[in-house]
């Protein structure tokens, strides 16, 4: 059977990121991908213009709609922009009993916030602690936490700052700092290093939403987590290696390289 792989984030209009970058990666990776929308944004490569979340009701009645008649393998969240919302996503997933990939997503890759301020309290007691792995880039280390990664010998320090919150594992993005792309997966005993060339492509839309998608799509097929983080970074390096122009800005990562390179 084709596991089934949920993603509970926002709509990105422009294809790049959001959900549809979920429903691309899952479905690269040979899993059968399913959707709760929490957010409706109107996108583009130069930002993010308008943002609308959906009423609570709204995005429970999708959660239960797909996960009481289809089930699922695995969770992953993206854009949840209030705390409410939060907090409602959090419950869900923690009735839930498959492994749950959080990306705690506060702004876009142009800067635009995709989160209320009000609502990382939430974040840190309620939904970090339902996370099998949470996957925050620096920004978002230093947003929840306070700690400032300056330097590869910092990721130690923002681990530990994000796993006092409760996720059993934590994937620190280092992809902002300079040199090859470095992250650092750990559950506070075990550590894995995972490092990759940086490609010099400033088309890197929805980076950490195919990350986490695929690192969800990983722990659906039944991959441990350091397995399924390692196929995760490779597929992502590829994705963004190949990572095209599209409107006058910031282009989105190639979620189909893998079909290409074979065409």
């Amino acid at each position: 059977m084709i596991p089934n792989v949920l993603t509970v984030a926002g709509s990105d209009s422009g294809g790049g990121a959001g959900i549809q970058a979920d429903l691309k990666t899952m479905l690269a990776l040979g899993v059968h991908g399913m959707s709760v929308i929490t957010a409706v944004t109107a996108q583009n490569s130069l930002g993010v213009q308008g943002a609308w979340e959906l009423p609570v009701e709204a995005v429970r009645a999708q959660y239960r709609s797909v996960v009481d008649d289809i089930g699922v393998q695995a969770v992953k969240t993206g854009m949840l922009a209030s705390a409410e919302l939060v907090e409602t996503v959090a419950e869900l997933i923690g009735g839930t009993d498959v492994p749950a990939v959080i990306d705690p997503v506060g702004v876009s890759k142009h800067g635009d916030s995709l989160l209320a301020a009000s609502a990382l309290d939430s974040v840190r007691t309620k939904l970090l602690p339902v996370a099998t792995v949470a996957t925050p880039n620096l920004d978002e280390v230093a947003q929840l936490t306070g700690v400032h990664v300056e330097a590869e010998d910092d990721l130690r320090r923002a681990a530990a700052a994000v796993l006092a919150y409760g996720p059993r594992w934590v994937l620190i993005k280092g992809g902002h700092l300079s040199g090859d792309a470095v992250d650092l997966l750990t559950d506070g005993s075990e550590e894995h290093w995972l490092r990759a060339p940086r490609y010099d492509n400033r088309h890197t839309h929805g980076t950490g939403c195919t990350l986490a998608s695929a690192i969800a799509s990983g722990l659906g097929k039944g991959l441990l987590v350091p397995e399924a983080v390692a196929a995760a970074k490779e597929y992502v390096t590829g994705a963004i290696k190949a990572g095209f122009a599209l409107g006058e800005g910031i282009g989105p990562v190639d979620h189909g390289w893998r079909f290409r390179e074979g065409a």
